[in-house]
């Protein structure tokens, strides 16, 4: 069977289509594959802003159920004595007009930016005024299999229960004494408007270098710094660096307290508590119970979004310190619900501005530019 058509075959399949045959049949009468008939209809199909035998195209939303009558003043083509949903005019004389959304060009706005591992509600917000319908219509789209995308490709629709992995317990618990979760919540009942900063770690492959991620609870603002080894010595070296860069006096400033699990990594407490030139004293670290990560769940919460990236079993090793702080300009500039549809760096911004960001090497991302994909840092 030819899969090419000739002028004639053309003119017969446009025949057999509005005869409303379906492609078996076609196909049959065409002497083609089935295949090759759907593979033309869609090549050079078109769409035509056409109504229902006997009535005019109309794309109000509310068509079906409208009632309205005398809507035009001018002289009216074609007067309706029922109503005028009836007239070719309506759509535009009509105050009340609401046009429907198509799907097609929602597709076009939605599917890349999912395929780029934003959120529908990321999408929305940063869309909302070209998208003109709510967030939970385009759930509903997605689930009706209407877009490029499907649910399988949204970044949280879909999740496999973990295996249940027995905790590991690597840390001196003496260095907890008066540092566990509970002196922790003692201090903040006695400091309510200390700012809470937490801490932990994202390991690549067992053996290779992992990140030291910082999380600024108040404002969702993460940093991360990429380690050779996950050692107690390279996250003092980390705050070192950091107490170095942003001076002493404001790094007590953004780091009043420190708020990390019990990883071996962080068995060392006094060495980030206290530097070694006065004034020595410069943060409060606490630690999380064991088995308790919620108590930090700003934190672990965050890290999902460095998962998409970075996905479990990924080797850091090829990385640099600039690939990182690439993905967490993207991270930081990906907005968030519960920060009123602000970016963290926006947040972070407006309450203690640019100057320490830009000292850390943090940039802004343009919204239509964020990508949460592997081949973020491939390129």
């Amino acid at each position: 069977m030819s899969k090419f058509f000739t002028y004639e075959e053309r003119l017969e399949l446009q025949k057999y289509l509005k005869d409303s045959l379906s492609f078996k049949e076609i196909s049959r009468r065409l002497e083609k594959n089935p295949t090759t008939i759907s593979r033309e209809v869609r090549k050079y199909s078109s769409e035509i802003a056409t109504g229902y035998p006997g009535f005019p195209f109309n794309a109000c939303k509310s068509r079906i159920n409208c009632r309205n009558k005398k809507v035009c003043d001018k002289q009216c083509t074609r007067k309706s004595a029922i109503y005028c949903k009836l007239c070719t005019s309506c759509n535009s004389n009509c105050l009340e007009f609401i046009e429907e959304v198509c799907t097609a060009r929602l597709n076009k706005i939605i599917s890349p930016l999912v395929q780029n591992g934003q959120s529908v509600n990321q999408i929305y917000i940063n869309h909302q005024d070209e998208l003109m319908c709510s967030e939970k219509t385009i759930y509903n789209y997605i689930d009706a299999c209407l877009f490029d995308v499907r649910n399988i490709d949204l970044p949280r629709r879909i999740k496999f229960r973990e295996r249940y992995k027995k905790p590991e317990f690597k840390v001196d618990k003496g260095c907890r004494i008066g540092r566990n979760y509970e002196a922790f919540c003692t201090f903040i009942e006695k400091n309510p408007d200390t700012a809470v900063v937490q801490m932990d770690s994202v390991i690549g492959i067992k053996g290779g270098k992992c990140l030291s991620t910082i999380h600024f609870v108040d404002c969702s603002l993460m940093l991360a710094f990429l380690r050779d080894a996950n050692t107690s010595k390279s996250v003092i070296d980390v705050f070192n660096q950091l107490d170095k860069l942003l001076a002493k006096d404001t790094f007590s400033r953004f780091f009043p307290v420190i708020l990390t699990d019990n990883g071996s990594e962080f068995s060392n407490p006094k060495a980030i508590e206290y530097r070694e030139s006065p004034p020595f004293w410069r943060t409060n670290v606490f630690y999380c119970d064991a088995g308790s990560p919620y108590q930090k769940g700003a934190i672990e919460v965050n890290h999902e979004l460095i998962r998409r990236v970075l996905p479990k079993g990924t080797s850091f090793n090829e990385l640099t310190q600039e690939d990182i702080n690439l993905m967490m300009n993207h991270i930081n500039s990906y907005k968030r619900k519960k920060l009123n549809n602000r970016s963290p760096y926006e947040t972070f911004s407006f309450y203690h501005g640019e100057e320490v960001l830009h000292k850390r090497g943090c940039e802004p991302v343009a919204t239509s530019d964020i990508m949460l994909k592997p081949t973020l840092l491939k390129k």
